[in-house]
């Protein structure tokens, strides 16, 4: 209220002058009116004796007060204690009345000191209340209406913990117990959640926060599919294992994580197969600082190696990772654990053979590589040269140094590709499938997979960046689907399946249901509480543009080459069989991709990458930045795919049991 604005803004040792005056006009009406409620007039009131008690009364009754702290208590974050000391007070102004009165032999009969307790707590702990309710109004204004999803012990303590808050106001709870609906916890109406529109229009509320960590994540897309045509922002609590450890507090409100909206829950990993190929032995990562390697180095931590190597070709991912990895080892106690970074490319196979023979390096994660399509097209020899020369030459090099387990992380655009990286991570998938069948030492294993969430390039951060600056949400086609997957899920399920391996192994995950891409712009713009600018919502806030497929690109993606699969011990990875070239014929291939990659000539590395039965039919022409620099764009570009000079036998690979 504006009008007591003044009050607010008062210095406090004022408003405790107030409250004592205030205080002893009460204690004054309530001595007065016990009179008149007794005798139902004021004849007998008026004696020196009765003045007397009275004085006494007073003054004891604001000693107690003041030496109780009622003074010091705050208003707006009055408790029920507040109102316990107003009651112990009371109590010892009553007694004050009923000593006072009974040494001084006063006129005053037994019961007017109880009707006089009785107005009291009344008069002083009423006025406290009423103006609790004032001074919450007058700081209401500034707050965000909110709801809270969860009646249950975590939705409580943010109700408790937002009560004091001077951002969020709680309207209601909603919960799917129908035995609370209608009930009131800390003073809020837990309703159900057919009431929750009304709710929105009524009280104006913006924003519902889910008090549900410990709910699955499907059943967090269940309520989420609930609320999403709905215009308020969704945001949540933190992990109830970050609220335990103290790595978040309960009211560090974020937005729904993307995992959420998949509604996938993880399987736990089997501890067998985590541990096979890492614990108490040497294991080195390639590419250890991008999503997926530096991922893979956090899990692999946690089953306790012998010695941890690093091996990155950028020195700041390097850096980043190795810090984490140490601050890791450091909060858990690994004392005997060795983290070894080294900078290097995966192109030189004299750097990796030093490095896997001095430390006698047991098992390879091999993760380097250059996943991004648009980048690849423009860079076709540097994104052959580290995709699959890079594979080639690690892979040699783990033969040379007798390394036990090779894995490599292969990717669904492998299968049947469209574009150059899709076609070198085939052809490097093809690399090992040809040396495993001539090497019994080194156990060579692929596992492959679609898109990860929160990976470097990925579409969702690129979407909360559009939403947080306005739009709009740019997507390439309105069809377009992708499987995803969590990137700690990735990395567990490569662990795992590698340790399946018995060599030449192509393993496939589990991606669950793909996700249209334009749902899942549409999904992130509701949950903002934003609306999307449509034709028939002219007036929405962001608006949805297709931008057209990107070269190479396709509609959705696919984890198989043939209907070949089967399952292993693992309900989410699967293994297939898929032809190969045996090694004599694949070696001639790559001699002749090298001579072409060294002479930058795009022609013979389209060719050979068509020739070589890789199932790779790209959809647009040579899109080396260097190649059109050098040449006018011409049919010469767009090479039809051609028949080998010298026809390729494949060889079926044998299935893993």
């Amino acid at each position: 209220m504006p009008q007591l604005n003044f009050l607010w803004n008062m210095p406090r040792v004022y408003k405790r002058l107030l409250s004592v005056v205030i205080d002893s006009a009460f204690i004054t009406l309530a001595f007065w009116g016990a009179y008149w409620a007794r005798w139902g007039s004021f004849e007998v009131v008026y004696s020196s004796l009765n003045w007397a008690v009275f004085s006494v009364s007073l003054i004891a009754t604001l000693v107690a007060f003041a030496k109780l702290g009622l003074y010091r208590a705050i208003l707006r974050y009055l408790t029920f204690h507040a109102l316990f000391v107003v009651f112990v007070g009371a109590l010892i102004s009553i007694l004050s009345v009923t000593l006072t009165s009974f040494f001084a032999d006063a006129n005053i009969p037994r019961s007017v000191p109880i009707i006089y307790g009785a107005f009291l707590i009344l008069l002083c702990g009423g006025s406290r209340l009423i103006m609790r309710v004032l001074v919450a109004q007058s700081f209401e204004k500034g707050h965000e209406r909110v709801v809270i999803y969860g009646a249950g012990s975590t939705g409580r303590l943010l109700a408790m913990a937002l009560r004091h808050s001077d951002t969020y106001k709680v309207k209601a709870f909603i919960d799917h117990d129908k035995t609370l609906s209608g009930t009131v916890i800390q003073g809020v109406r837990v309703c159900w959640l057919n009431e929750l529109e009304d709710l929105i229009e009524k009280k104006s509320v913006r924003k519902v926060l889910l008090a549900l960590p410990k709910a699955t994540r499907s059943e967090k897309k269940a309520i989420i599919d609930s609320l999403v045509h709905l215009p308020v922002e969704v945001l949540t609590v933190p992990r109830m294992t970050d609220i335990v450890s103290g790595k978040a507090k309960i009211d560090e409100l974020r937005d729904v994580p993307i995992e959420d909206l998949l509604g996938r829950d993880p399987v736990v990993p089997q501890k067998s197969l985590m541990q096979a190929d890492i614990k108490d032995k040497v294991v080195l990562i390639t590419g250890a600082g991008g999503s997926i390697g530096s991922e893979l180095c956090r899990q692999i931590i946690c089953q306790q190696p012998k010695q941890l190597i690093l091996f990155e070709v950028s020195e700041f991912a390097l850096y980043n990772i190795d810090k984490e990895l140490n601050n890791i080892k450091a909060e858990e106690g690994l004392i005997d654990l060795e983290i070894m970074p080294f900078l290097g490319s995966v192109q030189r196979q004299n750097r990796l053979v030093a490095i896997f023979d001095t430390f006698g390096v047991q098992t390879v994660y091999h993760a380097a590589a250059y996943k991004h399509v648009p980048m690849v097209e423009n860079n076709v020899v540097e994104g052959v040269r580290n995709n699959l020369f890079g594979t080639y030459y690690a892979a040699k090099a783990a033969i040379e140094a007798g390394v036990e387990s090779f894995v490599l992380i292969s990717t669904d655009k492998a299968v049947r590709p469209t574009n150059v990286m899709g076609a070198s991570k085939r052809m490097a998938e093809m690399a090992l499938q040809a040396l495993a069948s001539d090497c019994d030492k080194t156990r060579f294993t692929m596992v492959r997979f679609g898109n990860v969430l929160g990976s470097s390039g990925s579409v969702i951060p690129l979407f909360k960046k559009q939403v947080a600056e306005g739009g709009p949400i740019t997507v390439t086609h309105p069809d377009i689907i992708r499987y995803f997957m969590t990137i700690p899920e990735a990395a567990q399920l490569v662990i795992q399946a590698g340790a399946m391996g018995r060599g030449g192994d192509v393993f496939v995950l589990d991606m669950g249901e793909p996700v249209k891409i334009v749902d899942l712009a549409k999904d992130l713009v509701r949950l903002s509480g934003l609306e999307l600018k449509t034709e028939d919502n002219p007036h929405g806030d962001i608006a949805l543009k297709f931008t057209g497929l990107r070269a190479g690109e396709k509609l959705f993606e696919e984890l198989l080459i043939g209907d070949d699969v089967s399952g292993t011990a693992h309900e989410r990875i699967m293994t297939t069989s898929e032809a190969f070239l045996p090694l004599p014929d694949f070696e001639s291939i790559i001699k002749q991709l090298d001579v072409a990659c060294h002479n930058f000539d795009h022609q013979s590395i389209r060719r050979i990458l068509l020739d070589t039965p890789t199932g790779f039919a790209p959809t647009h022409g040579i899109g080396d930045l260097l190649w059109r620099a050098k040449r006018q764009p011409s049919a010469v570009d767009e090479l039809p795919p051609m028949q080998p000079s010298k026809p390729l036998k494949l060889v079926q690979q044998p299935q893993t049991k």
